[in-house]
């Protein structure tokens, strides 16, 4: 069953992904989006690195990246920091980076 909504929307200067990390992986990978209980939808990831000194965190950082094709150092990470479910920004054309992340969806559904 597909997921209706979008793990990011569009602000002013970029993109705001919903994120729910899991660190501690065995792969660093993104899993496409999961509806949580509560109905909002959120991008799913898993980083090898711990927990530990922001080191998942920027682990996350470096895959979102990655998977938009997207410098780093335009993504951070905005709210979150000690939680599982995280709030990242990402700077740049909204279109464009709206465009890529719903492209990057769809290779991660096939």
């Amino acid at each position: 069953m597909a997921v209706p909504a979008r793990p990011w929307r569009v602000a002013a200067g970029g993109i705001v992904l919903d994120i729910r990390l899991t660190p501690k992986s065995s792969a660093d990978r993104i899993d496409g989006a999961k509806a949580l209980s509560d109905g909002r939808v959120v991008l799913a990831a898993r980083v090898r690195a711990l927990p530990d000194k922001g080191k998942a965190n920027a682990a996350l950082v470096k895959l979102v990246a990655g998977w938009l094709g997207w410098p780093a150092g335009r993504i951070a990470l905005v709210s979150g920091a000690a939680s599982r479910l995280k709030r990242v920004r990402v700077e740049g054309d909204p279109a464009e980076l709206a465009r890529i992340a719903e492209a990057r969806m769809k290779d991660v559904a096939n």
